[in-house]
């Protein structure tokens, strides 16, 4: 497999809301092929659900639940080749959004993933609520089948068809898509329960407007979320390569 990571969106800064971090980056991954599927949720649902240290970020009062399928390549420490089975396989997450101070970031409910070794890895290092899924992703043109389920957990399952519609556009700052998406660090708590910030850094998302048919989806509920009946709001990225940080522990009020 060839490391095809474009180390190109290192010179690419200017639409970062904050300055990259000083220290080396350790890690690459890249993501093909991604649906954000968000739906509205009540912030008084959702406050008990994170951890006291990250304030609910919120969108004209409301808070968002997004479901965003995917697969990776590229994943690695800094510096190492690609490896077949090791570097590239699916991943499923439910998150939220979350900040600290003046720094938006994203907060996980889950990330499932087609790799058993991601899943030890990220859970050993990170404390982030990775689970071992079965999963399957094929492309018919632009249209992608994705299909997932959680081996210790059968409702926890995504079965879903999507693709992009219309042309690559960048969200404006202040739009709704920008707050969705454009955000530079993931926040989480260790075993101990002291909450970190880990940092990441990309291009500003390629977005296309999507659609798609979801025939199953119990991916909110495996986290005691309960999502509407509203459709919900659908953008596709065909890639996006980047990089990340060692998280930095913050300190408690």
């Amino acid at each position: 497999m060839s490391h095809d990571f474009d180390t190109t969106i290192l010179n690419h800064v200017s639409h970062r809301p904050w300055p990259m971090a000083q220290t080396p980056w350790v890690m690459t991954q890249t993501w093909h092929d991604l649906l954000f599927a968000h739906w509205r949720i009540d912030p008084s649902l959702l406050r008990p659900k994170v951890p006291p240290p990250f304030e609910l970020d919120l969108f004209d009062r409301e808070a968002w639940i997004g479901i965003v399928p995917f697969r990776m390549s590229n994943v690695g420490p800094r510096g190492v080749a690609s490896l077949p089975w090791v570097s590239e396989f699916p991943e499923l997450n439910v998150r939220t959004y979350v900040r600290v101070g003046d720094r938006p970031g994203v907060y996980f409910f889950s990330l499932d993933a087609g790799s058993a070794l991601a899943v030890r890895a990220a859970r050993f290092l990170l404390n982030l609520p990775y689970f071992a899924a079965a999963m399957n992703v094929t492309a018919s043109g632009t249209e992608i089948a994705y299909e997932s389920r959680r081996l210790d957990n059968e409702q926890a399952e995504l079965r879903a068809d999507y693709g992009p519609v219309g042309a690559v556009f960048e969200a404006a700052e202040g739009a709704l898509e920008y707050f969705l998406t454009e955000r530079y660090c993931l926040y989480h708590v260790t075993r101990h329960g002291t909450p970190y910030r880990m940092e990441i850094h990309h291009p500003s998302w390629p977005l296309q407007r999507a659609q798609a048919e979801i025939r199953r989806n119990g991916m909110a509920a495996a986290s005691g979320l309960t999502l509407d009946d509203a459709p919900p709001l659908l953008h596709f990225v065909k890639r996006q390569d980047v990089v990340a940080w060692a998280p930095t522990r913050l300190r408690q009020a």
